[in-house]
């Protein structure tokens, strides 16, 4: 389906992974796109098709997701570790450019998190970023708030009861159109996910390139995460994309915003998963901010 899109990977010594990014080309600076948790860079292809007119517009797959390296074991999953994953594929693509820097960090959910801790730790690589929904955890997120402990809960154990293997790819479209995770998104973005998340398998099947327990390992991982303190006196300009529609209170991206140097906080009329339910939305509100 993205035909014309080149594969790449990029090893990184630095943290021993194999980064799979997809690369829709442009001649313009650089941007380096981040998926959500249990997703892979295809999703991205309603939003980077049309940023590719303006943008060098590659997406990567984070660790244990799409084609990149799947380490076994929790401790390959910690945040912080994504976010050092960001700033090595940072350097190298920023090292083949002639501008020398990522114009644009552009992440949805926990990629945003991981967009914003590489902008923090290095921002002399990023020009801007933009955040869509990033998850915000607070500092004592295993105490604090009860309900969201239950919700974050839910997720991880949901995830790992997720099927993983499907008799084809049209089965498991078929069965995904109904659930209520799928509902709102765009057609053609369970088209992308169906074709760019799935592997094929030796025995005729497919199986979901990011595992359950990696999702759910990844859910996990995120308790005591203190983004706030991470983003305090970060300096790259930054857009944090609202998701009116989903579960993250505003004041949480108010409160982060006003710890960096230049932030703001924009509302999206979507829910959490913007990025395959509203992708026209979400790439006008980026090349708004980022133009």
């Amino acid at each position: 389906m993205l035909g014309h899109v080149q594969r790449r990977k990029i090893a990184l010594p630095e943290t021993g992974m194999e980064i799979a990014l997809l690369d829709w080309g442009g001649d313009g600076p650089l941007a380096l796109l981040h998926h959500a948790n249990g997703f892979c860079a295809g999703v991205w292809g309603l939003v980077a098709e049309p940023l590719s007119r303006h943008f060098r517009v590659i997406a990567m797959d984070a660790r244990g997701h799409g084609d990149s390296s799947k380490p076994e074991g929790a401790e390959f999953y910690r945040w912080e570790q994504f976010g050092a994953d960001v700033i090595g594929v940072a350097e190298r693509l920023a090292s083949e450019h002639p501008d020398g820097q990522i114009a644009l960090g552009l992440g949805h959910s926990f990629g945003g998190t991981s967009i914003l801790m590489a902008a923090a730790k290095r921002p002399e690589l990023f020009a801007r970023a933009v955040l869509v929904d990033p998850v915000v955890p607070p500092p004592d997120w295993a105490s604090a708030d009860p309900e969201r402990q239950l919700r974050g809960n839910a997720l991880a154990e949901g995830a790992k009861k997720r099927r993983i293997v499907w008799p084809s790819r049209a089965a498991a479209r078929e069965k995904w159109t109904d659930k209520e995770m799928f509902a709102a998104w765009d057609p053609r973005a369970l088209d992308l996910y169906v074709e760019y998340g799935m592997a094929d398998r030796d025995d005729g099947q497919v199986e979901l390139k990011c595992s359950g327990v990696v999702e759910a390992t990844v859910f996990e991982s995120s308790r005591g995460l203190d983004v706030y303190a991470i983003a305090q006196g970060a300096s790259v300009p930054t857009r944090i994309l609202w998701a009116s529609g989903g579960q993250f209170p505003r004041i949480a991206f108010e409160q982060l915003a006003a710890r960096m140097l230049d932030a703001d906080v924009l509302d999206l009329d979507a829910g959490h998963l913007a990025v395959m339910e509203e992708p026209e939305r979400v790439y006008q509100a980026v090349v708004d901010f980022a133009l």
